[in-house]
């Protein structure tokens, strides 16, 4: 099941160069040790434990593997990644759909999860911290709450601007990791590996060059 992507805020699927590209783990993802180290540790102990895996916030500057790692980390867990944005989520219907549609450990990526709607990120809380959303059926006298089981899941959100969100958001994720600019011999090493993806040669010292 591992690898499949559900995205109902794109049309179509994804360009093949994106998933010949894309790496499908942490040992082939290339960079941001630190918050890979803390990632493997956390999978392996969901994994064990066959359990969802707590809710991640990645945050830092656009272009740093956010998108990537919500994919590996997805494919690690063996689970299908739901991916969406922030505006895409104007009302909290739009987000009911989707959280229904999640099986058992499902990732929701949710890009640019600063720019959430704030009344359908009060619908979130409950979801991410009780697996369960409330909605109304109805409205005047007849209204009425209607409480829908969620199946355990992970939501992983990225932000290129985390002082934006709100604190009882930042609250709800237990695990968070700042990403980093690659250093040069990273995008080096990065370029190298594509160009053998794509089957081109490319020498280390046009590597270098092209990743200055």
């Amino acid at each position: 099941m591992a690898g499949r992507i559900v995205d109902p805020g794109r049309d179509g699927e994804e360009p093949d160069l994106d998933n010949t590209l894309r790496p499908k783990t942490m040992d082939e993802m290339l960079g941001q040790v630190k918050v890979k180290e803390q990632l493997s540790i956390a999978v392996m102990a969901a994994n064990q434990r066959g359990e969802a895996l707590d809710h991640v916030l990645l945050y830092g500057p656009p272009g740093l593997g956010k998108t990537t790692l919500a994919h590996v980390i997805a494919n690690e867990l063996g689970v299908q990644l739901h991916a969406t944005s922030g505006p895409v989520l104007e009302r909290p219907v739009d987000l009911v759909g989707i959280l229904t549609a999640l099986g058992e450990r499902d990732v929701l990526f949710i890009d640019e999860i600063h720019r959430v709607n704030r009344v359908v990120e009060e619908y979130l809380y409950s979801a991410m911290e009780d697996y369960k959303i409330d909605i109304m059926i109805d409205q005047g006298p007849q209204a009425q709450s209607v409480n829908l089981p969620l199946q355990p899941y992970t939501l992983i959100g990225a932000t290129t601007r985390q002082g934006l969100l709100t604190t009882p958001m930042r609250d709800r994720f237990g695990i968070t990791g700042s990403l980093d600019y690659y250093t040069i011999e990273e995008l080096g090493q990065i370029v190298e590996r594509d160009a053998r993806l794509l089957a081109f040669e490319v020498e280390p010292e046009g590597a270098l060059e092209i990743a200055r």
